[in-house]
């Protein structure tokens, strides 16, 4: 290891994202962490994001995209190569520090992995420790030097636990106006070339094949319902990658005739910003739809085996992220059994009048303030700090 964060070598930061959405929280980190420390070298696993800003990738991220419990169990043996030989490239890059980005429980492993080397690990996004497995608290002080939490509940958790931890707020509330945009809807329509007259609908189903097979169908179903209950409507359907792409175009083949659909490349906050009411899956994308603005519901279904074990473990009465912060439900959740096509275009029927609008958008307001700390700035900073602890140990 280096002995100084300014010596000759560059410092060098390891960084594994598992998924899109970690990919999209740690672009701007890595950019933060640039305009503190210009020579900073970034190594490890991500995304296109993370690729733009500057990291050295050594895997594709779709090897690492999971879901559930029984996806996992079926990838083991890939999964496992790939831990050990991520643990053994860091340690061969000689990180200062390494930030495990989301994705829990493989950056759990490695983070693990890695402190019992003399490496210092920061872990960016709280695992939900207050919904499920709070024993998990016991492995984060063991095994993760620093936590950066992106809501401010989470902090507390943690400073009771004698665990280092920074409510840093979340990049994407930085990123969006807390100021709602009178023209965005129109000029994300003239985009996509879609009447300032017509219903809007944005499908949003997930961004992992395995969340797109068990929802896609629901969300089409819905939709072909919806097209009986509104005059013009059009269904604007981002994909997050090229895979997603082609998986959604079966889909569409099989459930989506005669509905009028826009299926973008990515696109999701255009997707959203057009629509008058967002269907959506559970996790980031719900947060999202709550700082553009947009009334939604949430929709989630898993394996049967999987939902059996997680019914067990949750202690939380919300999955939707905006009434977890809220405390209360703002947004309707729609879970497993209970997410049939008729429920789902029930509800966002509901959210077509415009009286039930007002006060919701309000209370999106408020917690889009709460969550508008500077996020990329104040997480740099700490792991800065982090690495000069390291240099001086």
């Amino acid at each position: 290891m280096p002995t100084t964060a300014t010596s000759a070598k560059p410092l060098t930061i390891a960084l594994l994202a598992g998924e899109l959405s970690g990919d999209n929280l740690g672009a701007p980190l890595m950019r933060a962490l640039r305009r503190q420390h210009p020579l900073v070298r970034f190594v490890g696993i991500g995304g296109p994001a993370m690729i733009a800003a500057g990291l050295e990738c050594w895997v594709d991220l779709e090897q690492l995209s999971v879901n559930g419990f029984v996806d996992p169990l079926k990838r083991l043996p890939s999964l496992l190569r790939i831990l050990l030989a991520t643990r053994d490239q860091i340690l061969a890059a000689e990180a200062d520090c390494f930030i495990g980005v989301d994705f829990n429980f493989f950056n759990g492993l490695l983070e693990g992995m890695l402190k019992k080397r003399g490496v210092r690990t920061a872990h960016y996004v709280s695992p939900s420790v207050w919904a499920w497995r709070k024993g998990r608290i016991k492995s984060i002080k063991k095994n993760i030097d620093l936590m950066l939490t992106l809501y401010p509940f989470e902090k507390a958790i943690y400073t009771a636990n004698d665990i280092q931890a920074v409510f840093v707020g979340h990049p994407r509330a930085d990123e969006i106006s807390p100021i709602a945009d009178p023209d965005a809807r129109r000029v994300a329509r003239e985009q996509l070339g879609i009447d300032e007259r017509t219903s809007v609908v944005a499908l949003l189903p997930g961004s992992r094949a395995s969340e797109v097979g068990s929802s896609g169908p629901d969300f089409l179903q819905a939709a072909q319902l919806l097209k009986q209950h509104l005059k013009a409507v059009t269904f604007v359907i981002p994909a997050a990658n090229q895979r997603r792409a082609l998986q959604l175009q079966e889909l569409l083949t099989r459930h989506g005739q005669g509905l009028d659909v826009v299926l973008l490349p990515g696109q999701a906050e255009t997707a959203m910003l057009a629509a008058d009411v967002v269907l959506v899956n559970a996790g980031t994308a719900t947060l999202e739809a709550m700082l553009l603005r947009r009334p939604m519901v949430m929709s989630y279904r898993l394996g049967w085996f999987t939902h059996a074990l997680v019914s067990r473990l949750v202690s939380t009465p919300f999955f939707a992220l905006p009434n977890i912060l809220a405390g209360r439900q703002l947004v309707p959740e729609l879970i497993q059994d209970a997410a049939t096509p008729a429920a789902l275009c029930a509800a966002v029927l509901r959210l077509f009048e415009p009286a039930n609008r007002p006060a919701l958008l309000a209370e999106y307001e408020v917690i889009h303030r709460q969550l508008r700390k500077n996020a990329g700035e104040q997480a740099a900073t700490a792991i800065l700090a982090l690495c000069q602890r390291q240099a001086a140990a």
